[in-house]
């Protein structure tokens, strides 16, 4: 009896462990090029994001009017999070991204000191030079 439960234990741990690294595997596929827009306050801006994706973690560019800055950042299933941080002449500055991911298309809000605004992704195409 004692030795049957100790299996089906063993057996619980096991299958617990197999369902965390399914789980794990599920998150969003989000490696490459995307074409981030923002409809900010003086109209619809956009930027570019290169991302590599190591499992949960994101790391990459993101290229706009302002130049380069680096992006850091988690994948969670579906879910995205993400922080990109300027340099300003008033120091530096991080800005929070947090959205879903269905696809090769993303969107959620991004947050800047007080303000929040909406913003949208799509994967983008390779050239035909690649």
């Amino acid at each position: 009896m004692k030795k049957n439960v100790a299996v089906l234990g063993m057996l619980a741990v096991f299958a617990l462990a197999l369902a965390l690294a399914a789980a794990a595997q599920d998150n969003a596929k989000v490696d490459g090029n995307w074409d981030l827009s923002i409809n900010g306050p003086n109209g619809n801006f956009t930027q570019s994001l290169t991302i590599q994706q190591d499992g949960a973690k994101i790391k990459g560019t993101m290229k706009g009017r302002r130049g380069d800055s680096p992006l850091e950042g988690t994948v969670d299933g579906a879910k995205i999070h993400f922080t990109i941080t300027r340099d300003t002449p008033r120091g530096s500055r991080t800005i929070e991204y947090t959205g879903t991911v269905s696809g090769d298309t993303m969107k959620g809000t991004v947050q800047f000191g007080d303000n929040q605004r909406e913003w949208t992704a799509k994967r983008s195409q390779p050239s035909s030079s690649q």
